[in-house]
C-alpha cells in the first residue's frame, strides 16, 4: 500500500530556548516542543509526572452530589448497583469503584449488559433488573449520558442514577441525581480527557477524602485504570498522563491478581508498556464481551485470590484465542469477497455483509481491511437475531458518523463518532445502504485521505542515536495519542550488503549513512515487496521509530522500519 510521507514544522525559536534551560540534544528538544513542552517547568512535569499534580476531585460539577448520595445510601442501607460498558473501560471502571466500595460497604453488586442481548450503554433490561431486585441507586460508568428515556424511566420507578461518563454529552441530559463529566459546559474541571474508569477514580479519591481514608486505599487501582486509558485511546496529556505513568509502575511492580494473570498468560517477560496494556492485555479483556460476557472480566478484575484469578484469565485468554481465529477467517473471507468484486478499485468505500459473520469482531475486521488492504472508510455487517447489524471505521480525517447520518432513513439505529461508528438496519435495505453511502463517501472524501499519510516528528542522523539520546527517548513514555513515539526519517542510506528478506515477509535491514558512518539495524515487518529498493545498490530513505532489541543477553537499539523510499537525487 503507497504511504504519503509529511514532516511536521519546526519552531526553531521554542526549540532554542528549551535547549537553553535543559542541556539536552537539540532534536529532543524539538520532539518535545511538538509536544507543548516548551518550558523547564513543563518538562519536569513530563519526564517526572506526579500524583501530587493531579486536580482536586472535588472540583468536578456535581461531586458534591454524587458523595452525598451515595453516602445516603450507605446510611439508609439501599441496594447499589455499579453499572458499566462491556469493553476494557466499562468493566475496569465497574471494577475499580465496585471494589472500592465494596470494601466500605456490602448492599452492593455490579450489572454489565450483555453485548448481544441488550447492546450499548444503560438498556432497558439493566433498568429493569435494577427495579426488580430492589436497587435504589445505580453508578453509572462510562456511559449513560444520553440515555436520557431509560434514566426517566427509572427515575419513576424510584432509581436514583449518578453517571459517571467521558462521552459528549448532548444539550438535554439525564435526570440523574448528578453527573460526573468534564465535557459539561459548565464543568469547571480542568482537564476535560479522562477515560470512563479514570471518572470512576476521580469518584473513588473524593470518596475516600470524605471519609478520611487514605489515598492509597484509591491508587490500588491505578493498574486499571492505566489499562483503561491505553485501550480507550484518550490523549496521553494531563492527568492521563500522569494515571498511565503512576499505573504502570504498580502494573511492574504490584499489579492486582487479575491483571498479574494475564500478564502470566501473555508470557510478557519485560518491563510492560502502554502498548502492552493495548496489545496484549486489552485484547484479552475485550474478547470476554466480544465472545460472551463480560462480567468475566470484572469478575477477573476483583478477585483476591491469586489461583482463582489465573483460572478466569485462563478462560478469558482462550476467549481471545477463539477472537483471534474468528476475527482471522473473517478477514480472509471479506478479502476473497473484494478480490472477486470487478468494480473494487473504483469504489471510494468498502460495505461488506455475510449473515454468519460474527457481531463480536466486525468492528476488528473493518480495521484490518483499512489497515492492510483498502485504505478507505469501511463498514461490515452482519446478522444479528432479525436485523443486520454493523461497525464502521474511518481514514485519517474523514468522518464516517457523519456519512452514515446521510443515510439514517435507511438504517434503524445508529451511533458513533468521528472514526467508529455502529449501526443496524433490515436486511432488505442492506443493497441501498451499500450504494447510498459510497455515494456519500465518493462525494465528500479527499483524494488525498485515500493514502495513508506517515507523519514524520523530525529528520535524523544516524550519528545522533546514541545510548544517551535513546535514554531519554524513553522516558517520552506512556506514549498514546498527542504524544506518539516519535517518528523518525533518516535520508541517503545505503545497505551494507547484510540486509535481507526474513521468514519470506519481512526485511532485515543493515544500513549506514555516508562512507564511514556509524551502522544501523531495524526489522520493517511485510515489506519484503520493497526489499529492490535496499539492495540496488542507490540511496534510500526511511522512516522508522527506535525501539530496543535484546539478543544473547545484549540490549541495542534498533529500528522499526514503517515505510522505504527511493532518495531524491
Amino acid at each position: 500500500m503507497q504511504k504519503r510521507w509529511s514532516v511536521k514544522a519546526y519552531q526553531p525559536n521554542q526549540e532554542q530556548l528549551l535547549q537553553s534551560s535543559l542541556r539536552i540534544h537539540p532534536l529532543l528538544c524539538r520532539l518535545l516542543v511538538q509536544r507543548n513542552v516548551t518550558t523547564f517547568d513543563n518538562a519536569r512535569q513530563f519526564f517526572r509526572p506526579s500524583l501530587e499534580d493531579l486536580h482536586d476531585p472535588w472540583t468536578m460539577k456535581d461531586m458534591d452530589k454524587a458523595i452525598s448520595r451515595i453516602e445516603l445510601a450507605f446510611f439508609q442501607q439501599e441496594k447499589i448497583l455499579v453499572y458499566g460498558d462491556y469493553d476494557v473501560d466499562g468493566t475496569t471502571a465497574v471494577a475499580t469503584v465496585y471494589a472500592f466500595l465494596q470494601k466500605i460497604y456490602s448492599n452492593i453488586e455490579f450489572y454489565i449488559p450483555h453485548r448481544y442481548r441488550e447492546g450499548y450503554g444503560v438498556s432497558r433490561q439493566g433498568i429493569e433488573y435494577a427495579r426488580d431486585n430492589g436497587f435504589s441507586l445505580v453508578i453509572a460508568l462510562d456511559c449513560g449520558i444520553k440515555s436520557i428515556d431509560l434514566i426517566t424511566t427509572a427515575k419513576e420507578w424510584g432509581i436514583d442514577f449518578i453517571i459517571c461518563d467521558h462521552h459528549l454529552p448532548d444539550a438535554v441530559l439525564p435526570p440523574a441525581v448528578a453527573i460526573l463529566n468534564p465535557k459539561q459546559k459548565d464543568c469547571p474541571y480542568p482537564f476535560k480527557e479522562l477515560s470512563g474508569c479514570g471518572i470512576g477514580y476521580k469518584l473513588i479519591t473524593a470518596f475516600a477524602q470524605k471519609r478520611g481514608l487514605p489515598i492509597s486505599e484509591a491508587n490500588k487501582y491505578l493498574d486499571l485504570v492505566a489499562t483503561s486509558i491505553a485501550a480507550d485511546i484518550v490523549p496521553m496529556t494531563g492527568e492521563n498522563r500522569i494515571l498511565a505513568f503512576h499505573g504502570l509502575i504498580k502494573v511492574n511492580s504490584d499489579p492486582l491478581p487479575g491483571i498479574k494473570a494475564l500478564i502470566t498468560l501473555s508470557a510478557l517477560k519485560e518491563q510492560l508498556t502502554i502498548s502492552n496494556l493495548v496489545f496484549v492485555i486489552a485484547p484479552r479483556v475485550n474478547a470476554a464481551g466480544r465472545m460472551d460476557d463480560a462480567r468475566k472480566a470484572v469478575n477477573l478484575f476483583i478477585e483476591t485470590d491469586e489461583e482463582k484469578a489465573a483460572a478466569i484469565a485462563a478462560i478469558l485468554h482462550a476467549d481471545n484465542f477463539d477472537r483471534k481465529e474468528i476475527d482471522n477467517t473473517i478477514t480472509q473471507e471479506a478479502i476473497s469477497i473484494l478480490q472477486n468484486d470487478a468494480d473494487i478499485a473504483t469504489r471510494k468505500s468498502t460495505v461488506l455483509y455475510q449473515a454468519h459473520w460474527h457481531k463480536g469482531v466486525v468492528g476488528i475486521v473493518a480495521s484490518r481491511l483499512i489497515d492492510k488492504y483498502y485504505y478507505r472508510p469501511t463498514i461490515i455487517l452482519t446478522q444479528s437475531n432479525d436485523i443486520v447489524a454493523g461497525s464502521a471505521r474511518s481514514v485519517m480525517g474523514f468522518n464516517v458518523y457523519e456519512a452514515i447520518h446521510q443515510c439514517k432513513d435507511l438504517l434503524e439505529n445508529y451511533g458513533g463518532h468521528f472514526y467508529a461508528a455502529g449501526m443496524t438496519l433490515k436486511a432488505e435495505n442492506v443493497p441501498a445502504f451499500q450504494e447510498r453511502f459510497e455515494q456519500v463517501v465518493a462525494s465528500t472524501i479527499q483524494p488525498d485521505q485515500l493514502t495513508p499519510e506517515i507523519v514524520i516528528d523530525s529528520e535524523i542522523r544516524l550519528t545522533d542515536i546514541t545510548p544517551a539520546f535513546y535514554n531519554i527517548l524513553k522516558q517520552f513514555e506512556p506514549l498514546g495519542p498527542e504524544n506518539q513515539r516519535p517518528v523518525f526519517l533518516a535520508r541517503y542510506l545505503t545497505d551494507t550488503g547484510f540486509s535481507k528478506i526474513v521468514k519470506d515477509e519481512h526485511i532485515r535491514f543493515s544500513v549506514k549513512q555516508g562512507k564511514y558512518g556509524p551502522t544501523l539495524t531495524g526489522i520493517g515487518f511485510y515489506m519484503a515487496d520493497k526489499f529492490h529498493l535496499v539492495n540496488s545498490k542507490q540511496p534510500f530513505d526511511l522512516a522508522f521509530t527506535l525501539d530496543e532489541n535484546e539478543w544473547n543477553g545484549q540490549t541495542s537499539i534498533q529500528m522499526k522500519v514503517i515505510d522505504v523510499r527511493a532518495s531524491k537525487s
